[in-house]
């Protein structure tokens, strides 16, 4: 059998981190199976749904890398399909108007929870025909009243539910919109869906779906029920917890590779193995392999995870992420060292790509002022001297790397009879403004010649009028 899976999220908001793991799951069982991958939106919620939230979902994706084959499909686009279909059900005997009133619903739920008992809807329309006339209704589905619908979950064994316990749910709305339950339906039958990766809070729609199936003679998809995330604390992860977006987590400074990495671990996994690249998680990942548990997102690993990609992707993909919080920062590329080499100087050195953004940014654009600690401690008329001569000695360098710059920075400390540090330490404050940077030889050789020189200038100036003051 050809697997196809989907991913179907509802466009009422962004795609959160909970969505996100569904999705890669759902991905990861098709292309580790040589199967197909659908995107469709399920935007029949039409008050709710925006265009806003379906690019938001798109993008995050397209972000991730979570290409699909089919897609996106949009349900709004389907509703002739799904109206042929209740009115063959109408036919049928299998669906049938209501007339209730939401008074009448409402005193119907009321009166069962007085009683004890779980509130549903009794079934009082379904073998009525004195329908009256210019009255608003729904059509219910006529669920069967005997049996039982079993299905085998991936993740959680099998699962019974006795009909008697599921009432008729309305399948068209009063102003002629057909309901998520019906839809979902008839597009997993349309599009070949085999198996349906999704949250445990579907669970109680899984067997009211499978007698939609059953009365429309469709075949049935295997499911997976994933479990809920939780917080470090516990709780339900929402915002309080941190980011739940997925393109918040781009926006500070997270791979997508990282991301994946942390989200197919969280409620899987395969021995003791941590770090795992696509191609490993397609030829490991199994639905069978999910926990049952709830899992707890733990930042802290996400961000060791992170710091760990940074340092051992090839430098071609970090560059294509980094150049995006550059150019949001809006500082200019053209105007300093390739992307690729900063990553190389910087990645031992942060965790997150907007910090190696932040400590980095002298590369790129000027500054004003120098980290007043810093300048309070290096910038000293002591200094003075050691900059004028490594000036002076740079200045003369024909060949601008970092074995002359390095000797250029020995020569000078020899000459004066000082250490390493009294030169270096003024002489990196003066070029990045800060007391912190790469082995100062590869610093200045990403800095360039013509700005190494214009900014030991600069120091020299704000030394001069501290020595006036």
């Amino acid at each position: 059998m050809a697997i196809k899976t989907r991913f179907a999220p509802s466009p009422t908001g962004f795609l959160h981190v909970g969505g996100a793991r569904t999705a890669l799951y759902s991905w990861l069982y098709s292309q580790g199976n040589e199967g197909e991958f659908v995107l469709r939106i399920e935007d029949t919620d039409i008050e709710r749904s925006t265009q806003e939230a379906i690019d938001a979902i798109i993008e995050g994706m397209e972000w991730l890398g979570l290409k699909w084959s089919e897609g996106p499909y949009y349900q709004t686009k389907r509703f002739d399909r799904y109206k042929d279909l209740i009115q063959q059900l109408i036919d049928e005997g299998k669906a049938y108007r209501c007339y209730c009133k939401p008074e009448e619903l409402d005193a119907m739920r009321e009166k069962q929870m007085a009683a004890g008992e779980k509130p549903r809807y009794t079934g009082v329309w379904r073998d009525r025909t004195d329908y009256p006339e210019s009255e608003p209704f729904v059509i219910r589905f006529r669920t069967p009243q005997e049996g039982s619908v079993t299905f085998t979950d991936h993740i959680r064994g099998t699962i019974e539910v006795a009909n008697q316990e599921l009432d008729d749910l309305i399948i068209l709305r009063s102003d002629g919109s057909p309901t998520y339950n019906f839809c979902v339906v008839v597009d997993d039958w349309d599009m070949g869906i085999t198996h349906v990766v999704r949250g445990e809070d579907h669970i109680n729609n899984t067997p009211r779906q499978i007698n939609i199936l059953r009365a429309l003679n469709a075949p049935e998809p295997e499911y997976a029920h994933v479990s809920m995330i939780l917080g470090d604390d516990g709780a339900k992860l929402s915002k309080r917890h941190g980011a739940v977006s997925v393109m918040q987590y781009r926006d500070d400074g997270y791979l997508p590779q990282a991301l994946l990495n942390y989200l197919v671990r969280l409620g899987w996994s395969h021995g003791d193995q941590e770090i795992f690249s696509l191609a490993e998680m397609k030829e490991h990942f199994t639905l069978d392999g999910i926990n049952k548990a709830a899992s707890a997102f733990n930042t802290e690993k996400l961000v060791w995870l992170n710091q760990h990609y940074i340092k051992t992707s090839p430098v071609s993909e970090v560059a294509s992420h980094l150049a995006w919080h550059l150019n949001e920062q809006k500082l200019d590329i053209s105007t300093g060292p390739a992307i690729e080499d900063v990553i190389q100087a910087q990645a031992d050195r942060v965790k997150t790509l907007k910090e190696l953004v932040e400590i980095s940014r002298y590369f790129y654009e000027d500054f004003a002022e120098f980290d007043a600690k810093a300048a309070k401690k290096h910038l000293r008329p002591v200094a003075k001297e050691a900059l004028d001569v490594v000036k002076t000695k740079l200045e003369a360098l024909a060949d601008w790397q970092p074995e002359t710059i390095h000797a250029a920075i020995n020569e000078t400390a020899e000459s004066l009879g000082l250490g390493m540090g009294k030169v270096g330490m003024p002489l990196r404050v003066a070029t990045t403004g800060a007391g912190n940077s790469p082995a100062l030889d590869i610093t200045l050789a990403l800095i360039g010649k013509t700005k190494t020189v214009q900014r030991i200038d600069q120091a020299l100036a704000f030394i001069e009028q501290r020595a006036a003051s």
